[in-house]
């Protein structure tokens, strides 16, 4: 396995990820005219692209080819007895330490077991302070007095308005269960230390269904509920060697949780949580009854009205986490030895055509002669169906790196051939295979290549 990671980080290493990020409008540090603001990045062009695209794979997964599941959009903003519920008041800490020395700010559990023991700061060799713990939630006030009953919080995670509205949603959409909601939506942690690019950072969305099922079945849906969350990732051509399970131990498991698996990524940090799939039992139900003092259970009417608090089978997987993969796996760096050059390398992201920002590029060979009018004219027609892009400045060769560099599939040249015969040439951007077709039949073909799109490398 260092092996792997090894030859990975020699391709695809966290600085060129990054280099690459900014230089081509994916990724910019927030604030960045001002030093930077830490935990918090800003998606450009591209990358806000990229993130809806992801987002909305994910969507469709969960919502569109499933009957049984509805989406939703809670607020951000929360009452907070809500936290109190949810037990993130009591148990949403991390342990802190400091050093006296050179006053940085460390995770304890994240310090080697010698720093630690003595004390000692594993940066500058200084004394560290006591551990204490430290809520990672955002507190703020609602209101124009700023006093404890002004008190509110940034949610840490969306899960609990899906639990809050879950009684709310088998009403007014008639749901049965099994069922679930899923939804995307912002969350806020007060990170003591944000690192490695978005992975881990202050301000992240995250996509979560919550599937509610009948005590007992919940095993049976746990099970079921990984074998599709895999499959999902396997249809849109990750790296499946870049996946693994691990399984919660008596130790990680949260105090909620029956089982838990995360599904992990070799990022080129090396291995690290993905997403999570956790049996919930009927902690969360059975705790907003008892906070709310209102009623939760779900009566079965097609069971002869039997009562019971539904057990939860959770997905929970980070969206910007999902991006940054996004980015990891598909970096790649390929000696291409044009004309005999073995010194010509390209830089190219292998984004699956569902999920790349650019899907098709329309370049004009030259800027006169007509080709730029006809080559605008091709890419207002593909417009309606495809996300596209037009680069008429330099030599063509150039322009195809710029977008195997922007992860673009596939590339539309139009040249004086174009003019005589209505076709164009078609550059896929994996092989770098260029084809003829006709330009009445640009848009069906590129549906139909798309809809075929396996990875190669």
């Amino acid at each position: 396995m260092t092996e792997q990671l090894n030859e990975y980080q020699g391709k695809a290493s966290m600085e060129k990820i990054t280099s690459l990020a900014k230089r081509r409008g994916f990724v910019f540090q927030s604030s960045e005219i001002y030093g930077g603001q830490n935990g918090a990045w800003d998606y450009g062009p591209l990358g806000v692209e990229l993130k809806n695209r992801v987002a909305g794979a994910w969507w469709k997964e969960m919502t569109q080819l499933n009957d049984d599941i509805v989406g939703l959009d809670s607020a951000i903003l929360m009452h907070p007895r809500t936290w109190e519920a949810s037990g993130h008041v009591e148990n949403f800490t991390d342990p802190l330490v400091d050093c006296k020395k050179c006053k940085i700010r460390l995770r304890a559990d994240m310090i080697p077991d010698e720093n630690l023991a003595a004390k000692k700061c594993p940066e500058c060799g200084g004394e560290l302070t006591d551990t204490r713990k430290f809520n990672l939630m955002f507190k703020t006030s609602i209101g124009p007095a700023e006093d404890s009953s002004s008190l509110i919080y940034l949610r840490p995670e969306t899960a609990q308005g899906i639990y809050v509205n879950y009684k709310n949603i088998i009403q007014s959409n008639r749901m049965k269960i099994p069922f679930g909601i899923a939804q995307v939506g912002k969350a806020f942690r007060n990170e003591i230390v944000t690192k490695n690019f978005i992975f881990r950072t202050c301000e992240f969305e995250q996509m979560e269904m919550q599937y509610f099922v009948k005590p007992g079945t919940d095993e049976e849906w746990f099970n079921e509920w990984k074998r599709r969350r895999w499959a999902y990732y396997e249809r849109l051509g990750y790296k499946m060697d870049h996946l693994r399970w691990h399984q919660h131990g008596e130790g990680e498991l949260a105090h909620y949780a029956k089982d838990a698996y995360d599904i992990q990524y070799l990022f080129p940090m090396g291995w690290r949580e993905l997403e999570g799939i956790h049996n919930r039992t009927d902690y969360d139900l059975g705790r907003h009854t008892q906070f709310s003092g209102k009623d939760l259970q779900y009566i079965d009417q097609e069971g002869g009205n039997e009562r019971y608090i539904p057990y939860i089978i959770e997905t929970s997987a980070g969206l910007t986490r999902n991006v940054l993969m996004t980015l990891c796996d598909a970096y790649d760096e390929e000696q291409v030895a044009d004309k005999g050059n073995e010194d010509d390398w390209r830089t190219v992201l292998r984004f699956h055509p569902a999920l790349a920002p650019i899907t098709v590029a329309v370049l004009p060979l030259m800027k006169k002669d007509g080709l730029a009018e006809l080559a605008q004219d091709i890419r207002r027609d593909l417009k309606e169906d495809f996300a596209t892009d037009y680069d008429q400045g330099g030599a063509i060769g150039r322009r195809y790196r710029r977008q195997d560099e922007a992860g673009t599939p596939f590339c539309v040249t139009v040249d004086y051939q174009s003019k005589e015969d209505g076709t164009v040439t078609l550059r896929h951007r994996d092989s770098m295979e260029q084809l003829r077709v006709p330009i009445a039949e640009l848009t069906a073909r590129l549906h139909s290549e798309i809809k075929s799109y396996k990875r190669t490398k």
